[in-house]
């Protein structure tokens, strides 16, 4: 990334995280879209519940001085979702193997919907101190992530996924979603045919409502780390349709 300032008029790309993840889970895809000096930033999403991490990355957009495309993988598809519609420079959004939930709904309630994942019960609840109480937090069984989260990778790196997991608050599944900016922007989706996690017959059935331009690709829930170079071009292809839409109204 270059160390300059990006003008007003520079397209950035940010990647934002899910659960059980951090900002290196994009670092194939960071390194495709830096060797075509494309400028890009992935923040750590605090993973404390949808209205946090919303407020948070829609702050990250807001301090970004020209247009944006948010990029969200599984739980970061509802963040980018709810965080674009506080923000007036996001041009487009692009869902990996993600979540694009609906004013109302709550993820907890439509993963329950899913035939594919097998998350659920792959879950285990820890407590957390929050505002002198104890809070629920979930990781991935480790025993369990390597099938239910990343079965395309090989066991060893599944175990290094799943020893530097982050938890994720239990309000990043019982609270409502807010206004999606799905409904407003154009949006472009990649669906794993084996996503258990989030559950591809799930993260499909969302991408077609939000009227995205869908890429299938063959893997799993972690299909950016798998297959750095196809996500890299889903991004690229979006990235070009945004800036040329971006370029036409500054004129």
């Amino acid at each position: 990334m270059s160390e300059t300032t990006p003008s007003t008029d520079t397209l950035t790309i940010v990647l934002v995280h899910g659960a059980f993840a951090d900002a290196s889970s994009w670092n194939g895809v960071i390194e495709r879209l830096q060797a075509d000096g494309v400028q890009v930033t992935a923040p750590a999403v605090p993973l404390r519940g949808i209205s946090i991490d919303s407020a948070y990355v829609a702050s990250v957009f807001s301090q970004i001085p020209g247009p944006v495309l948010a990029v969200g993988h599984s739980y970061g598809g509802a963040v980018i979702s709810n965080a674009a519609s506080e923000s007036d420079n996001v041009a487009g959004l692009v869902f990996v193997c993600a979540f694009a939930p609906d004013e109302g709904e709550r993820l907890g309630e439509v993963t329950l919907t899913s035939k594919d994942a097998i998350l659920g019960p792959a879950l285990v609840p820890h407590e957390y101190p929050e505002g002198g109480n104890a809070a629920t937090e979930f990781i991935v069984d480790p025993e369990k992530f390597h099938e239910a989260f990343a079965a395309d990778l090989t066991a060893e790196q599944a175990a290094v996924l799943a020893a530097t997991q982050r938890p994720i608050a239990e309000a990043a599944f019982s609270e409502a979603s807010g206004k999606p900016a799905w409904k407003s922007l154009p949006s472009w989706a990649v669906i794993a045919t084996g996503d258990k996690a989030a559950g591809t017959d799930l993260t499909r059935s969302m991408a077609e409502r939000a009227g995205a331009t869908i890429t299938e690709l063959d893997g799993s829930h972690v299909t950016m780390v798998s297959n750095p170079e196809a996500v890299a071009d889903v991004i690229q292809t979006a990235a070009a349709a945004v800036e040329k839409v971006t370029a036409g109204a500054a004129h």
